[in-house]
């Protein structure tokens, strides 16, 4: 069977991603980044930004229509990050993947 522990269906396309840590006093800035990989429960990416296992994150990102079911659009979320990939990405950037706990209405 393999270690695939997803249930929704994960898209390879890349889209934007604004993030900023929340409660992390360390780096209260805005992070703009894309997204590497995408489902409705979560996403992966790259960042420099000083994140670990389990700290959640505020987020803004373009959802695609294969996710959304319909047109593209804007989403606000609030997600954890739930694992690091530490090999590097080239330019100093690591990966990131979160699972999206709660989106929220503008």
């Amino acid at each position: 069977m393999g270690s695939e522990r997803r249930q929704i269906t994960r898209y390879n396309m890349r889209t934007s991603l604004r993030f900023r840590a929340i409660n992390l006093p360390s780096d209260e800035s805005e992070h703009f980044t894309e997204v590497i990989n995408i489902s409705r429960g979560g996403f992966f990416f790259a960042s420099s930004a000083p994140l670990q296992v389990g700290m959640p994150i505020d987020c803004t990102l373009r959802m695609p229509a294969e996710v959304t079911g319909s047109d593209p659009q804007e989403t606000h979320c609030t997600a954890r990050v739930v694992h690091v990939r530490n090999e590097p990405y080239g330019d100093g950037r690591i990966g990131f993947g979160a699972e999206i706990e709660k989106y929220n209405t503008p």
